[in-house]
Parts: C-alpha cells; structure tokens; sequence
C-alpha cells in the first residue's frame, strides 16, 4: 500500500451516507429510518422516534405539499437528514415533530407530555410565531428569526433542526412558484447558507448555496457549471500528475495519508468573478488537491515536501492551523506554481480537521460537555452563541436583531493579536473601535484612540490581518451617534446603540422632570408635590408604569407638561408673568437639540419648543421658522442659557468673496488662528466675479463668534458676512 492514496471519491468521507445535494424520488419510510439508527441508537430510543412519529402522521393527516405527496414526508426527510449526521434521539423526535406546533392544532403542552420538556423546546424553536400580530410580512419573519437564534443559544440543535429542515426545503423547491422560490433562495443564500459556515458546516453550505445559486439565477448557474464542465477535462490531467509526483515524494518522506481533487463550489466562483469583476477564465482555484493526514506535525511536513516539488507563490499562504478562522476550520492553504506554469492551490490538513472541515459543530456531537471537551469548532460556536445573547439584550427590535446578526456572518476575517499576543479575529473592514468593543463593551464605551503596531491611530482606523492592536481609554469619552458610521460589527453597533438609548431615557426623564416642575410653578407660583392618588390615577390613565415613564414621555415631547399638570391640578389661571426662563448648559445631549436652520450658540437671545419625539428644540429668537409657533405657549417656552456653558457649538456663517486664487486658503488660516475648526463647507453661488460660501464652524460663545466675524470682514477678498438662516 502507497503512502499517500489518491481518492477518485472525495464524497466517500462525507456526512452524508449518499451524495450530498441526492433529490433521488425513491420512497424513504419510517421503517428505512429505523434501520439507519439502528447502527447508532438503542432499541428503546428508536421505539420513543417511532411514537413521535406516529403522532406526527396522525397531526398532518389529510396535509400535502405544494407538489402533491403527503406532508408527512417533509418531517420524515428531515429525520432522514439529522439520522444521517448521528444525531441524539431527541433531536431525530424533534425533526419528525417540528412542524407539528405551527401547522396542526398539537400544543407545546402536549409534546411536553409525551416526549418531555426538552424535544418540545426544539420545536418550539423551530416554530414560527404565527398567533402573533405583526405590521409586515418582513416583521413577522424577523421576529420568528430572533427566537429561533435565542432558543439556539440555549440548545444548538434547535438550528440544526432548522437547517436540515431547509436543505430539505431547498431540494424540493421546484414545486412552487416562482416569486416564492426566488424568495426562499435569497433567503437561504443571506442567512442559511451563512449560518452552516459559521457552524463550519460546509456540507450544508455547499448545498444550500448550490440550490440557492441555481434557484435565485439559473443562466448564471448553468453558465458557470458549463465553464466548470469544459475546465474538467484538462485540469483532470494536470491534477493527475501532481498527484502522482506529491504522492511519490510523501512516500520518499514515509509520509501516510491521502491525496484528493476539490472542485470549488459555483457559487463561489459566481461571488468571486462578481466581487473582483473576473471573468470565469480569469479564476485560477477551480480546481485544487487536498492532502489528509494524521497529525498536526505531518501537516507542515508534507506542506515542505510540497515546496520542494512546486515553488510557491509569495502572499498566497495561510496558516490556518495556527490561526484558526472563527468557524474551527483548521488547515494550511499554499498556490503553488504547477506544471506548465498553471496556479494549483493545495490543502494540507489532519483526519479531525477535514472531518470538522466538512460537519463543523456536528463532527463530534455533544450536549453540555466539559470546555475542556470541546473542539476548536464547538469553542467558537460557543463564543458565537454567547455573542447572538449579547446582542439580543443591546437590540431594540427583532429587524435590528436579524440585520445586526446577518452582519455577523461575513465569511472574510482579519486576525488580531492584543497586547498580550492573543489572536482575535474580526470580519473584513473592522475598525479599532470594532476591536476594543470585541474585547471588552466597557472598552469600547471609552474609546479614545488605538495603538496600531505601536503607532497611535483613530478608532475609525480599517484594520489589517497581523496588526497588533492596544486600545487607549478616556473614562471622559462616551459613545455618540458618529461612531455608527464606522462602527463595522454587529456587536460594536449594537453596543453603542444600547447605549445611546440609554442615555436618551436617563436624559429624556431628567428633561421631563425639570419641564414638568416648571410647569407647576407656572400655575401655582410656586412647587408643590402632586398628590399620590392623583398621580397614581393619571399614570393609570395614560397607561405608564411609573413617574419616570410620564417624566420620559414629557422630555421627549410626547406629553406636553403643561397639559399633565392640568390633568392634575385642573386648569386654573397660569402665572405666568412670574414664570423663569428654562436655563440650559448645551450638553444635556441628545433630547436637547440646536435647530440646524438658524445654529444658536450661548449668548444667543433663545427660544424652546417642544418637538414630538425629539425632545426639546432650541431656536434663535429672531428665527422665521419659529415665528408661527410663538402663540402656543404649550409647546414654546422662554430659554436663556447657564452662565457656566461650556464646549463648542456648531453655526452657520455666509461670506460672499470676490473670485482671486488663495482666497479659501487665507480664510481657513484666519478660522484657525481663531481656535474654530471648519466643520462643513458650502459653496452656493458662483460666477466669474464673487462666490458665495457658507462655513459652518465651531464656537464657544456669541463673543467668540463675533470676534471671528470682525477678523474675516479685515480680509480684502471678503465683501460681506453674515449669520444665515435656513
């Protein structure tokens, strides 16, 4: 027996006891099933799968498919599928069950009774939310993801189930019409597909992206498997004699193994002739050899004695046996040049490699093992899963919750090493901000800069594979709104959002209950307490929890105070000659607004109204879009700043300059000599004369705008400066 043996059946190592993607019309029954689980499963496990599966005859009797056949063979098919991977007894149940919940009248409670609490949470995972109400169609779906990716957390074979139902979706599309097929395709392609990878579960990725590819654009997939198809003939001979030659030096080597050809899947080849703009005689990794072996130690090894035979192409190395990708896929890619100077990509990976290679978290199934149990796969998936809670627990609503997780399946990585040389790996365009999150919330929260091979950076920095990277912290910094237009991970943008919300609840309650004590003292001359009855009785009214809710309400303008106080007191006549102007400092944040249309800065005279929603809304007194508002004293109110106002404020300046070169030049340098930064630029009129530009800038006061304004009329190419409003 040769060292190293060619495989002609690469599928022979498969998950699966027939080729993957099989759609074969022979009938599969209950009894077929049996015998499969018979090689793995005790006699009294088969006898509770076969009860289930007699209940599940019994719900979907007289139910059928969109092609005709009984409904029951879906679930059985699915069984099929989960038998095939050597799954566990209640998870081959919870396949037979899974449709039971959402499409017969079997409630949750008597699966409980039947066949216990934990395969009745399966399906339930499984299950769609249909007794539920939902605006849209695209709610309705998002809502059902979350709690199939929640109940997944808690029990991975929930997802599982749900991809095994898929595949088997997928294998039977032809069937329906084609809007839903096409649907059912993206979908598949967007999330499903993605999800398989993440679990390392390329068997599944393979063949969902394979129907999907074919469902959602046929031309495309016949093309492209037409092109493979001309391809195979004469990389057949060229893959022939490498195998040979690296068969021979292994041998030399008393290396042991097998050597075997891998066609890349079409679709992505189509995303990669797509994403690089190639055509299909421009992708040179169609074809590649794959060499399995025994050890980590042989893998290196054999990758030498490949390197003796090819020369290998510079930057087309990686190491992912050192570097793990997220998923636990392990193995060491190399191009080497072949003979006739066609690229060959070679793989170079262990048995428990190619074996986690190809079934991801279902290579070595476990259920509440010891971590020091867990395989590269089910560490990560673990990580995965731990990630999907804190995400649900910083996300605001399922739409969010499924986008932010379908930014969380991007295949492309990039591979970190902290400080202390632990790798991170985070997905393709993360930024410093991306990294200090994936570390820690709290160091994300506070963020002020990162150190990128020891050079100080900004947190919007894109990061590259093989960066060191350390994260600077100011306990004075605190997420704002911009960081959302870099932020690149599901994780970081949820982070932040969690955070924002937050601080415009907190914010909202302490606006509203300053407004709300105003109000009083405008009626009644002076504060007096509410009495609790009351009060209790007007929250039950408006249907808020507590005081807080009604003091959130009112800062965000959805309850005017001035209206609340009268449903307390009753209406009577409101002093308010005797009223206070409301003061504000500029940093309440984000329920206290500056209009944009007239940019008021401290020492502005000022005037506040309340905008649904929003907060409150500061204007320069003299601006036109506030003028029609002044009646309602309900919603405008007289505002004046704290003597103590601190930071910068952005406003607007018009200047009209005569048309000579270095007239910008001149300007930005007066703006700078003046400590105010150009925050945004205008130009809005021109011809060959004179331009007019708007310059918003920043401030600290109306002095230190009006000395910025004396200094720009002093140059000679500026006609006129004004304040503008928009």
């Amino acid at each position: 027996m040769s060292a190293v043996t060619p495989d002609q059946n690469p599928s022979s190592t498969s998950l699966f006891s027939r080729p993957a993607g099989s759609t074969t019309n022979e009938r599969f029954l209950i009894s077929d099933l049996c015998r499969m689980l018979e090689t793995y499963l005790e006699p009294e496990k088969i006898k509770h799968i076969t009860q289930a599966y007699l209940v599940s005859e019994a719900a979907h009797e007289g139910q059928s498919r969109q092609s005709g056949e009984a409904y029951i063979n879906h679930p059985l098919a699915v069984a099929r599928t989960m038998a095939e991977m050597r799954m566990d007894a209640e998870s081959i149940m919870a396949a037979i069950l899974h449709d039971v919940m959402e499409d017969t009248p079997v409630s949750r409670e008597q699966l409980v009774e039947e066949f216990g609490e934990v395969v009745a949470s399966l399906v339930d995972g499984v299950s769609k939310l249909s007794h539920l109400k939902f605006d849209s169609k695209v709610e309705a779906q998002a809502a059902s993801f979350r709690k199939m990716m929640l109940a997944m957390t808690n029990d991975v074979r929930v997802i599982l189930v749900k991809l095994a139902d898929r595949l088997h979706n997928m294998r039977t599309l032809g069937s329906l019409a084609p809007e839903k097929r096409r649907r059912i395709a993206r979908e598949t392609l967007e999330v499903y597909a993605p999800i398989a990878q993440r679990l390392g579960m390329n068997n599944f990725r393979r063949e969902l992206e394979r129907l999907g590819f074919q469902a959602l654009h046929p031309m495309r997939y016949r093309a492209i498997h037409a092109g493979v198809e001309r391809s195979t003939s004469r990389y057949t001979e060229l893959l022939g004699k490498i195998e040979v030659n690296i068969s021979n030096r292994l041998e030399e080597m008393k290396i042991q193994g097998r050597i075997q050809s891998r066609e890349k899947n079409l679709f992505s080849i189509h995303q990669k002739m797509r994403d690089k703009k190639l055509s299909f005689q421009e992708i040179h990794d169609v074809f590649a050899l794959r060499i399995v072996v025994d050890d980590i130690d042989t893998c290196y090894r054999a990758l030498g004695a490949c390197h003796t035979l090819y020369k290998p192409i510079p930057g087309r190395f990686k190491d992912y046996i050192a570097i793990p990708k997220s998923n636990g896929y392990q193995s060491l890619h190399s191009v080497v040049i072949g003979p006739g100077g066609a690229e060959v990509e070679i793989q170079i990976r262990s048995h428990d490699m190619d074996r986690i290679a190809e079934e991801g978290i279902a290579a070595h199934w476990y259920y509440k093992s010891e971590e020091d149990q867990e395989t590269p796969a089910q560490r990560r998936t673990n990580e995965w899963l731990k990630s999907l809670l804190e995400l649900q627990q910083n996300t605001g609503n399922a739409l969010e919750f499924f986008e932010n997780v379908k930014i969380d399946l991007f295949p492309d990585e990039v591979y970190l090493f902290t400080p202390k040389g632990e790798i991170m790996s985070l997905p393709r365009g993360a930024t410093g901000l991306d990294f200090a999150y994936a570390v820690h919330t709290d160091l994300g929260n506070s963020c002020v800069a990162v150190k990128i091979d020891k050079y100080l950076s900004s947190p919007s920095t894109i990061l590259e594979s093989g960066q060191s990277v350390e994260v600077i912290t100011d306990k004075k910094i605190h997420p704002n709104p911009s960081w959302l237009n870099f932020a690149a991970t599901a994780r970081a943008r949820s982070s932040i959002r969690h955070y924002l919300n937050q601080l415009e609840k907190d914010e909202a309650i302490n606006l509203g209950k300053r407004l709300y004590k105003k109000a009083i003292r405008a009626q009644a001359g002076k504060y007096v307490e509410a009495p609790k009855d009351r009060m209790q009785s007007l929250l039950k009214t408006y249907q808020y929890s507590d005081k807080n809710a009604l003091y959130r309400a009112i800062g965000l303008g959805k309850k005017l105070a001035v209206s609340v106080v009268d449903d307390l007191f009753g209406k009577k006549k409101k002093y308010i000659e005797t009223q206070e102007p409301f003061v504000i400092k500029g940093s309440e944040g984000v329920v206290l607004l500056f209009a944009k249309c007239c940019s008021p800065v401290p020492g502005d005279a000022v005037i506040g109204m309340m905008s649904k929603g929003r907060g409150m809304v500061v204007h320069r007194q003299e601006c036109p879009n506030i003028s029609q508002y002044l009646d309602n004293q309900e919603r405008v109110m007289p505002v004046e700043w704290n003597n103590e106002t601190t930071g910068t404020f952005a406003t607007a300046i018009r200047l009209q300059t005569r048309n000579k070169p270095g007239v910008m030049a001149t300007i930005a340098a007066e703006l700078a000599t003046q400590d105010s930064n150009i925050e945004n630029i205008i130009f809005e009129d021109r011809d060959s004369m004179s331009s007019q530009i708007t310059f918003m800038v920043s401030v600290t006061d109306r002095q230190h705008l009006a000395q910025i304004i004396r200094r720009l009329r002093n140059i000679p190419e500026v006609i006129r400066i004004n304040r503008p409003y928009t």
